[in-house]
């Protein structure tokens, strides 16, 4: 297993680690297989969608926002961050990509990206790499 660490800036952000997770893959010389990214935070997730345009992120981070409140009052969990725990369980923690030839397999645009919603924070990521 491989840790990443991932320093967030904000409360919400989506951190591009399509970079890291590729030199992982590298440094353990795998041709071919899969890599499990998995995201052991409540109020965090992992995520692959469009890195060529940052604006399609700042629209996720924006209609999500506004369909999981930060401020609802419903909320009964106390730390003020029930919005942070959806948004993590409609993301979800993990991803698996195919590696081939030594690469990861993305479609043109694609890009692994950690999802904060409850930052700024010092994170860690778990990557499984599985030869096969």
């Amino acid at each position: 297993m491989i840790a990443l660490k991932v320093k967030t800036q904000y409360r919400s952000e989506f951190v591009d680690i399509t970079g890291d997770v590729a030199k992982a893959v590298r440094k353990i010389g795998i041709s071919d297989g899969i890599v499990l990214i998995y995201c052991p935070h409540t109020t965090a997730g992992i995520t692959i969608n469009e890195n060529a345009d940052p604006s399609v992120l700042t629209d996720i981070n924006l209609k999500t926002s506004k369909f999981i409140d930060h401020n609802d009052p419903d909320y009964r969990h106390g730390e003020g961050n029930s919005d942070s725990h959806i948004k993590s369980s409609f993301f979800g923690a993990s991803e698996t990509v195919i590696i081939e030839r030594g690469k990861l397999v993305l479609g043109t645009w694609q890009g692994i990206f950690f999802a904060e919603f409850d930052g700024p924070r010092n994170r860690e990521i778990f990557l499984k790499i599985i030869p096969g």
